[in-house]
């Protein structure tokens, strides 16, 4: 099993899909990888060498900000949003949809499991 920026690369699959597991990469720039280091896509993850998996490490680090960086990168930006007080930074606080999503139903993702109101049913009309 190959070891990629401390990030285990998933046992018999194609490389193309295996390098995904690292945070930052998606289908383009795992392409773009393999395409750079002269590495088959269809290659099982199994099959790697350590002189490719050195040159996929090797190319990450110089030209792609990934993993612990780019976590780092992320939550920075929130929390600079959260202490300038802006639209986008309160919704951060307050673990609510950012990008203009309705919240009057749906959002579950984001809000979390639904509460019930207590005693709301039990509210009778009296006549």
């Amino acid at each position: 099993m190959a070891r990629i920026l401390g990030v285990d690369l998933p046992r018999k699959k194609a490389m193309k899909i295996a390098i995904r597991a690292i945070y930052g990469v998606g289908p383009k720039i795992a392409m773009d990888l393999l395409s750079a280091t002269g590495i088959d896509p269809e290659k099982n993850s199994n099959d790697l060498t350590e002189e490719e998996a050195n040159s996929i490490r090797k190319l990450l680090e110089t030209d792609y900000t990934v993993e612990g960086d780019l976590r780092r990168e992320v939550g920075l930006n929130v929390k600079r949003l959260k202490d300038l007080g802006c639209y986008r930074g309160i919704r951060h606080r307050k673990s609510l949809p950012v990008r203009g999503q309705r919240t009057h139903t749906n959002a579950r993702t984001r809000k979390g499991k639904a509460v019930a109101i207590a005693g709301k049913k039990s509210i009778k009309s009296m006549k």
